[in-house]
């Protein structure tokens, strides 16, 4: 099982390698790799920099910040993956829905009406939570003028919290944070969905009716 794991880990990893290694105008001085990336949040203790399919070995740094933006959100969803999961194993239910199971059996118990609302709420979120002083999603990437600090900064001149008036190390921190809980969510969301399909998801989750 732990094989299996890993091996899909790598597999998920090489779907975001690039097709051909060309010369990149965002190359960062000739330098590469660990030389390029090293210092860069998400590189630290115990492994360091880490990119054992060389995904960045080029040294581009616009390719490095797309990745790195997946990543992010990849995190920020199987974050909410996590919490939704225990949420519901935990038998919370919103009023009209207490018969419907938790986990992958939920799939098969929802209402067609859940489903619409579901996708449309998808959508809504994805169209909030993106860079509003650019074009939707991405399709213009040099047009407008972006306050963002970086790739997944979705305050869009509205959200602040105070963030501005911290020092350039708080937000690092901060930022580091993020990462590294949504890297945790990412291997908790995955082992809760392997121990569900196993059928022993209650030997590892004892919080009662589900």
């Amino acid at each position: 099982m732990k094989l299996a794991i890993v091996a899909s880990l790598f597999a998920s990893a090489a779907a975001f390698a690039p097709a051909a290694q060309q010369a990149s105008s965002t190359q960062l001085a000739g330098k590469v790799g660990k030389e390029a990336f090293g210092t860069a949040i998400g590189a630290q203790i115990p492994l360091g920099f880490w990119d054992p399919l060389g995904l960045v070995e080029d040294g581009d740094a616009e390719n490095f910040d797309r990745l790195r933006w997946v990543e992010l959100k990849h995190g920020r969803v199987a974050m909410l993956a996590v919490v939704g999961y225990l949420v519901t194993y935990a038998g919370v239910r919103f009023p009209g829905a207490e018969d419907i199971p938790s986990g992958f059996a939920a799939l098969d118990n929802l209402p067609g009406m859940v489903w619409a609302q579901a996708i449309a709420t998808w959508g809504m979120m994805e169209a909030a939570n993106q860079d509003q002083f650019k074009a939707p999603w991405g399709t213009a990437d040099d047009e407008g003028a972006s306050n963002a600090d970086f790739k997944g900064d979705f305050r869009n001149g509205a959200l602040d919290f105070g963030w501005d008036k911290q020092s350039d190390d708080w937000k690092k921190k901060k930022r580091t944070i993020e990462l590294n809980q949504g890297r945790a969510a990412q291997m908790g969301i995955l082992g809760l969905m392997v121990h569900d399909k196993l059928g022993n998801i209650d030997v590892i989750l004892p919080l009662g009716p589900h």
